[in-house]
């Protein structure tokens, strides 16, 4: 396979709407159920933490920088151990690929076309990550520079339009959640922002044009996304209330539904939701890309555009059984998905930085 090169642009602007992804819908009512008004408190304090998480990431990655995840994790760890671990972070990116391809159609289904059945969305959507795959990242890269301008003219419309809305007493009072709660949802924060980041590995720092200006890439990027989820929790809380966000499974939808201005600027919600798929579609690309690359370099296919379309398809069937309701959904992310995520995202990174030490592996 020939080496696909971004540069330190396309990196942060993939780095901001990866971390951002299905955040967006999820995170609003997540957190205020947990610390209710204090979520903006929380997404600040989880957007630190995140930083820490993006620094550990850059030491990992500068092991062997000329190697990208899968293959830092057989040399590292060995021949055998290390293909039976790759194996399992590449279930990881699948089934976190097929569970937002899920999470799409159900949200299309619910709040846009309630009368076309689920599959037809993950499917479509899936010909276009499909499509963006067999062109390789670099082309994808340059389609994120395109998607960069529209999503942020279309994220200062809403602000702007949904100011009038706000309410700041809707933040009394504050730092009110007992320190339990603050550092539950902080994780919660982290394992959508933050934990995904370990995905990035496979393109940092082996896919960039300038490598040593990567690390500025990907922590501008990750403020960057940081600070757009900051805005628009601190928003939801503002317009919605904490206890109406809570009880939302969409909640900045919801509060895009109240957009109006003179009777004449109204029902402007899809601008929320065209924010939401811009981002969800990096997210599940780059699950997906991870996926067919991963599985090629492993095998040690000379190219990976062969196994595409198989498991293209086998993505958009495995999304319609894993999960069989919304309810489901939600509690898998709810008590499963912060340990299931943390495994590849805090032990596994630890693993490799210890085991390199003993082993003497240095960058090269």
């Amino acid at each position: 396979m020939g080496k696909e090169i971004i540069s330190v642009r396309q990196f942060a602007i993939i780095v901001m709407l990866y971390s951002i992804g299905a955040a967006i819908l999820i995170l609003p009512a997540t957190l205020t159920q947990v610390v209710k008004q204090d979520a903006w408190v929380v997404a600040v304090l989880g957007v630190l933490v995140g930083l820490l998480l993006v620094k550990f990431y850059i030491t990992v990655g500068n092991i062997s920088p000329k190697l990208s995840l899968v293959q830092l994790i057989e040399k590292v760890l060995g021949k055998y151990v290390g293909k039976i671990i790759v194996i399992f972070f590449l279930i990881f990116t699948y089934l976190s690929g097929a569970g937002l391809l899920y999470f799409l159609g159900d949200f299309m289904r619910t709040e846009v076309m309630p009368e076309t059945p689920l599959v037809a969305f993950s499917g479509l959507f899936m010909i276009v990550i499909m499509f963006g795959t067999y062109l390789g990242i670099e082309t994808f890269a340059r389609s994120t520079e395109i998607l960069f301008p529209v999503f942020f003219l279309l994220l200062i419309f809403f602000v702007v339009f949904i100011s009038p809305q706000v309410d700041i007493e809707y933040l009394e009072p504050v730092l009110n959640s007992n320190p339990k709660s603050i550092i539950n949802g902080i994780l919660i924060f982290i394992s959508e922002f933050a934990f995904p980041l370990v995905v990035l590995l496979m393109v940092f720092p082996v896919a960039i044009n300038v490598p040593k200006s990567g690390t500025k890439g990907f922590y501008i990027g990750a403020i960057a996304g940081g600070i757009i989820l900051i805005t628009l929790i601190t928003l939801c809380v503002l317009v919605l209330g904490p206890t109406d966000t809570a009880h939302r499974v969409f909640p900045s939808y919801a509060m895009a539904q109240r957009i109006s201005i003179g009777n004449f600027i109204q029902r402007i919600e899809i601008t929320m939701a065209l924010l939401w798929i811009i981002t969800l579609y990096v997210r599940i690309y780059f699950y997906f890309h991870v996926s067919v690359v991963g599985i090629a370099q492993l095998l040690k296919l000379k190219n990976y555009r062969s196994l595409i379309l198989p498991l293209g398809l086998s993505m958009v069937a495995l999304s319609q059984m894993i999960h069989p309701d919304v309810i489901h959904q939600l509690k898998f992310n709810k008590e499963i998905w912060i340990p299931y995520s943390a495994t590849f995202a805090l032990l596994l990174p630890v693993v490799l930085l210890i085991v390199a030490k003993i082993r003497k592996i240095k960058s090269e």
